[in-house]
């Protein structure tokens, strides 16, 4: 019997660390204690903290050591703390009992002040081939640490995100390493459950526009294709979910789609 994908971040991080050519570009990512947050912060400064079966962005928080002592961001509320003791007892009230990781913090880039990610579809097609059948770019919510579109987070083409920080044959050759950085981890990972049919990467950059896989999803939301000017990726995600029997709701009420303003 084929194993069933987990839905656990940080198994899924196990197998797919075990590539030699995906490991350099997963941030490390271990289950949460006080011991450990308080030694990632010392030696990152800024880290995420997750719950192991989350989506959507939900209960993301992001944990920063600063000069004044400590804070975190959750949703909107930005508290700071004096001391690591004090901070943590109230990042515990949010946690409670749930499993949570903490993954090294990524500095990623950003667009008119606000961090963006991408979000790349990998896919089986007919010939039961992985190809890589589109990819958006994700812009945080003005107020939030975090890009998802449940979250407030607007949709982009990835090339007016890129354009700021890179050349035009910069932002091609960046668009082909995220591509390969799916195959890689659709590779890896359809070994372990081969019964996967799609994958979505959250891809983010950081200042050297190196890639960083965030989070990787098996059952990925491609309704904020929907959102973007070109209608040719959504298209063929829809055909191929068809062609190995899965149909998409297409209605985004959350997530908006990018002004150029």
């Amino acid at each position: 019997m084929a194993k069933k994908p987990p839905r656990s971040k940080i198994l899924k991080t196990k197998i797919m660390a075990a590539s030699p050519k995906l490991t350099e570009h997963i941030p490390l990512t271990r289950r949460l204690n006080r011991q450990l947050l308080s030694r990632m912060l010392n030696q990152y400064g800024m880290v995420y903290v997750k719950p192991d079966e989350g989506a959507q962005g939900k209960g993301v928080i992001r944990v920063e050591k600063t000069k004044q002592g400590y804070r975190y961001q959750h949703g909107m509320n930005v508290p700071a703390f004096a001391d690591f003791g004090s901070m943590y007892a109230s990042l515990r009230r949010h946690i409670r009992h749930k499993r949570y990781l903490v993954q090294k913090g990524v500095h990623l880039l950003r667009y008119n002040g606000r961090p963006f990610d991408f979000r790349v579809m990998i896919q089986r097609n007919p010939k039961r081939q992985w190809e890589c059948t589109g990819t958006f770019g994700r812009l945080a919510h003005p107020r939030k640490a975090v890009t998802n579109g449940s979250q407030g987070g607007s949709i982009y083409e990835p090339s007016v995100l890129l354009a700021p920080h890179a050349a035009t044959g910069e932002v091609s050759t960046v668009r082909r390493g995220m591509n390969k950085l799916a195959h890689w981890t659709a590779a890896r990972l359809s070994r372990t459950f081969p019964q996967l049919n799609e994958l979505g990467l959250d891809i983010g950059l950081d200042r050297r526009l190196k890639p960083w896989i965030l989070e990787v999803n098996f059952y990925p939301d491609p309704c904020p294709f929907t959102l973007l000017p070109n209608p040719r990726a959504i298209r063929t995600i829809v055909a191929y979910g068809k062609a190995y029997g899965r149909r998409y709701r297409l209605k985004c009420t959350k997530a908006k789609r990018g002004s150029l303003r």
